[in-house]
């Protein structure tokens, strides 16, 4: 088989072929390619006589895979895959997996970053000390004895559960797929929001859950409350959550993802805004995740060439 990998991942081209090698042998053609191109045409010309193609979280839709008759695997270094055209991979046969649980630790790590940041005013507060200025005005808050809400109870919102729960927190969590869950009491989502101090978003993007957050629901939340979103962009109504947020209808968010990929636009009004603590959609990028990705990559790869 041909199996192109279209962009870089995080690890050594040495690191990769290794892991995959390791895995399927050497009897198949392994192209790497040295940098990230999101144009169709770019991806098309890469894409080319390849049985499998390996991306992680660039847009690939119809107007690429309709020009690669070839292809009929496509592994996603990623956990989400609301950037692949899954209907048309459908219609033509084409098999999609992803890469579920590498960055389960990372995204759960960097939410509590956001939630600590938020609740310390770490930036601020470093600022203020670059400056010669004291804490005044800075003082801010204990996690502990807080209602911590979770929407979305996979192993990224269970994980993050667990941290919520040593810090003190009283854990409620929102999810579709009820599951038990030591030390998490289950609400429904209105429920979620009007009696949680901090709400962590950690659901995929899907027709369902786009726009899970919108004016109605932070119109629930209290005005002392905070929202993070390590998930994806989507899941929240942006022009909705800057507005409450520029009325101080909510105290604050963490935000990591966007309504498109970063970097984010000089006009964003999230960045604007001095009640949000932005990141440019990294909670999924930590060392040790892109070396389980690997891992993971070559498992994929594995069951597909044996």
């Amino acid at each position: 088989m041909k199996i192109a990998v279209l962009e870089p991942l995080g690890v050594s081209t040495d690191f990769l072929k290794e892991k995959i090698v390791a895995k399927i042998g050497t009897q198949h053609d392994l192209i790497f390619y040295p940098d990230r191109k999101e144009d169709a045409a770019t991806l098309v010309e890469r894409s080319q006589g390849a049985d499998i193609v390996v991306l992680s979280n660039i847009p690939y839709r119809k107007d690429v895979i309709e020009k690669c008759p070839a292809l009929k695997k496509i592994c996603v270094a990623f956990t989400g895959v609301d950037h692949i055209d899954l209907a048309y991979c459908a219609e033509r046969g084409i098999e999609v997996k992803n890469c579920a649980g590498y960055s389960t630790v990372a995204v759960a790590d960097l939410a509590f970053g956001l939630v600590l940041s938020l609740a310390r005013n770490i930036p601020a507060c470093d600022r203020a000390c670059r400056d010669g200025k004291t804490k005044d005005g800075l003082v801010g808050f204990e996690l502990a004895g807080k209602k911590f809400g979770i929407a979305g109870l996979g192993a990224i919102g269970s994980r993050v559960a667990d941290i919520a729960h040593a810090f003190g927190c009283e854990v409620f969590a929102y999810t579709r797929t009820p599951k038990n869950h030591p030390n998490v009491t289950l609400v429904d989502k209105e429920t979620l929001f009007r009696t949680c101090d901090i709400v962590s978003l950690h659901t995929p993007l899907n027709d369902s859950t786009r726009g899970l957050v919108g004016e109605k629901e932070l119109s629930w939340m209290k005005p002392t409350a905070y929202l993070i979103n390590t998930a994806r962009g989507g899941v929240v109504d942006t022009p909705a959550l800057v507005d409450a947020l520029r009325n101080h209808r909510i105290a604050g968010a963490g935000i990591d993802v966007f309504d498109m990929e970063p970097p984010i636009p000089a006009d964003c009004q999230l960045n604007k805004l001095p009640n949000v603590v932005v990141t440019p959609h990294v909670a999924f990028a930590t060392k040790q995740a892109f070396e389980k990705r690997a891992l993971i990559i070559a498992d994929n790869l594995a069951g597909w060439t044996r």
